[in-house]
């Protein structure tokens, strides 16, 4: 379903800036691998960090790499991140069927690097408590001001770019794109998803 990588995936707060925070970032800024990183060897790069609160709540999924457990989805896919208490999170992915019905898969996910918490692992396969399924979600473009982040795993077999809103900006649609083709994807691979 929506949002899932290798066995599914998908994660989300909206949060209102803090009282004098700093002022916005250009919308081609984006943060990326430092430099030096094994970027330079073709190996797909997570971002250095990841707010954690910031990346909570609702996600709306503006493309994606075609996926088989995505086929039911024609439209208004979303992901849903809530931390639990054992911190993990809970993962809520929805869309819209050709039939105009909700359908949605509910999910877990890890943080696997504590210090950037830009690589996650994503279950959506649940049998009696026991997860065996674990499919990489990781965090390889996300724009200063988390209006959009951009998902993948190192294989390239998945990617995804999110967005707080239904829609994007021109620009920032294409800042999302080079975080992509920085990592080596290729972005006639996507397809837009469609919105109502």
């Amino acid at each position: 379903m929506a949002l899932i990588t290798a066995s599914l995936s998908a994660l989300v707060l909206v949060r209102e800036p803090a009282a004098g925070a700093q002022p916005s970032t250009p919308a081609t800024e984006v943060i990326t691998a430092p430099s030096g990183s094994s970027l330079e060897s073709g190996a797909v790069q997570s971002v250095p960090a990841v707010d954690l609160e910031r990346f909570l709540g609702q996600w709306h999924e503006i493309a994606r790499i075609p996926a088989w457990f995505q086929n039911r989805c024609v439209k208004a896919t979303t992901a849903r991140y809530q931390l639990r208490t054992d911190g993990r999170i809970t993962v809520t992915n929805s869309c819209l069927t050709r039939k105009g019905q909700i359908d949605q898969a509910n999910g877990l996910a890890r943080v696997l690097d504590p210090a950037s918490k830009a690589r996650l692992k994503v279950s959506f396969v649940s049998v009696l408590g026991w997860r065996p399924f674990w499919g990489d979600y990781w965090i390889i473009g996300l724009d200063p001001e988390y209006r959009w982040l951009v998902v993948g795993d190192p294989k390239r077999q998945y990617g995804w770019i999110l967005s707080r809103s239904p829609e994007l900006a021109p620009a920032q649609l294409e800042a999302a794109f080079q975080a992509l083709e920085r990592n080596g994807y290729t972005r006639a691979r996507f397809v837009l998803t469609p919105q109502d």
